[in-house]
């Protein structure tokens, strides 16, 4: 009975996932360009304590052309020498803005609140936003390529799929496996949807019109989420318009964590993506993660112990095969990758069960400060309670 009742739950959710991966193939690209536009964008970069990272990422925004109109550096409280390099930066670039947006409105969670004091700050006559985390270091081709996209992409808003950069061999096995669940649940990147179950996106680098975004108030709509960047595209696709979600060719680079530990403690904050929208879909997709994706490389080893069918064995070693040509396709998303990524596979299974744990937490804790979740999948400071 068990292995009939799992086996059947495999099949039926790796059928989702294998349509989800044809549905998604054969996507667009974000090309590298180079042609000048009339259009202008202004860019936010929400802070909070980043002296260690935020010169890198500064270093590649003054060096866009004059399409990027003025560059929002919004800090939440730093207490580092975050402002001083911000200067530093601004008396070699007059677009670099210090915009101190401290106290964080205690209803509000710390980048939402950015963004959005950002966006309300920003010039009327940009037509764009572009959204950048500080641990991002970009191409200077890189706002003029997301421009030229816009002609081909049909979407409100869209974001891109950063190069990742990996602190060392630990970091290598565990963080491709939590990259690869949302491969599981979102497909290939490369299309743009108004489906509010389909739409992905990355806060790393986020561009979307600014009327648009302004009119569906949809940073505001992230003001209790720890996913912001989905909440944001889910917002957008509630209100009718298109996300799109696209790789490149190295136009943004990300070094997300200092070290293994920080990546398993701080990345499933925002994978599960419980916020007001998270529903049936959304949870079977979590399942997908754990039966899909995590189960068959266990179930193959528990088959040598029991007497398991034989049926039994080939879904589980299918499905292995399966992931082994995911990791095969991932591998691109890390260009100095470590050979442990290789083995990452073997830790789908923590990776899934981890996803599972933060999702049903309702405590979290990201910067210093502690939320809550109450109903709807809307996280709260808990100093606000």
């Amino acid at each position: 009975m068990f292995f009939t009742l799992v086996g059947a739950l495999q099949v039926l959710l790796a059928a989702r996932v294998f349509f989800r991966m044809l549905r998604t193939a054969g996507g667009q690209r974000v090309e590298t360009c180079d042609q000048p536009s009339s259009e202008r964008i202004s860019v936010i970069l929400p802070v909070l304590n980043e002296a260690s990272r935020i010169a890198d990422c500064l270093e590649g925004l003054i060096t866009q052309p004059r399409e990027i109109a003025e560059i929002l550096v919004v800090d939440g409280g730093s207490t580092d020498r975050t402002r001083a390099i911000v200067e530093d930066y601004r008396s070699r670039d007059a677009r670099v803005q210090w915009l101190d947006a401290s106290p964080v409105d205690p209803n509000w969670t710390g980048k939402s609140w950015g963004l959005n004091f950002g966006l309300a700050r920003s010039s009327p006559s940009s037509q764009w936003i572009l959204c950048i985390d500080a641990d991002v270091r970009v191409s200077a081709q890189l706002a003029r390529s997301l421009l030229a996209h816009t002609a081909c992409a049909e979407a409100a808003a869209f974001s891109i799929a950063t190069r990742q950069h990996l602190s060392g061999a630990l970091d290598a096995f565990i963080h491709p496996a939590f990259l690869t669940t949302l491969v599981y649940r979102f497909g290939q990147p490369g299309t743009a949807s108004e489906n509010r179950h389909h739409v992905h996106a990355n806060g790393q680098c986020f561009f979307g019109r600014r009327d648009i975004l302004i009119a569906t108030e949809a940073f505001a709509a992230a003001k209790t989420s720890l996913c912001e960047d989905i909440t944001i595209v889910r917002r957008l696709a509630e209100c009718g318009e298109s996300a799109g979600f696209y790789e490149t060719a190295g136009l943004a680079d990300v070094w997300m964590y200092g070290d293994w530990r920080e990546t398993w403690a701080n990345w499933p904050r925002s994978l599960p993506m419980r916020d007001q929208y998270f529903g049936a879909t959304e949870a079977i997709g979590l399942l997908e993660v754990l039966w899909v994706q995590g189960a068959p490389l266990p179930m193959v080893v528990l088959c040598w112990g029991l007497r398991a069918p034989v049926w039994f064995f080939m879904i589980n070693a299918g499905l292995l095969t399966a992931r082994l040509g995911v990791l095969a396709g991932t591998a691109r998303a890390y260009p100095d990758r470590p050979w442990t990524y290789w083995l990452s596979p073997f830790c789908d299974f923590p990776a899934a069960l981890r996803l599972l744990q933060t999702a049903l937490f309702r405590k979290q804790s990201w910067r210093g400060r502690s939320y809550v979740r109450r109903s709807a999948g809307r996280f709260i400071p808990m100093d606000s309670l």
